[in-house]
């Protein structure tokens, strides 16, 4: 028996890129650290905010890989003459993706009181109608 999958269904004709999208984000194991929100900040504008309390900019990287947003956190290590009595702040690294449908951009990012803010937006496609003349043979 053959698998039939999303892509090879007759009515959608050059979808195949989404059916490997969807599997690159299913494979995409988070952990829930960070915690993150998504809202809708307007019609088309998206911002996507992650608490990374305890991270500066230089410990944060973002980066647009394929239509895959990135986002990485890696503290330093803690200098070797500090001794904790009690850690229970873990300074510990992370990688958060996020697929982007084309046409979304990143505008923007700012970090302030811990949160990490990424400003989105799509663009509106032109509405294009084309005739298609019948060759006549």
């Amino acid at each position: 028996m053959t698998k039939l999958t999303f892509a090879a269904h007759p009515y959608l004709l050059g979808f195949d890129q989404l059916e490997r999208l969807v599997e690159r984000t299913a494979k995409n194991g988070n952990d829930g650290y960070p915690p993150y929100n998504i809202e809708q900040s307007g019609e088309n504008a998206y911002r996507i905010t992650l608490a990374v309390a305890g991270f500066r900019d230089e410990d944060l990287s973002i980066t647009l890989e394929d239509r895959q947003l990135v986002i990485r956190g890696r503290q330093a290590d803690d200098p070797a003459e500090r001794v904790f009595l009690h850690r229970g702040i873990a300074a510990r690294q992370f990688q958060r993706s996020f697929v982007l449908a084309e046409g979304v951009e990143v505008r923007g990012a700012s970090l302030e009181n811990g949160l990490l803010h990424l400003d989105l937006a799509r663009s509106r496609p032109e509405s294009v109608v084309r005739t298609i003349e019948i060759n006549k043979g």
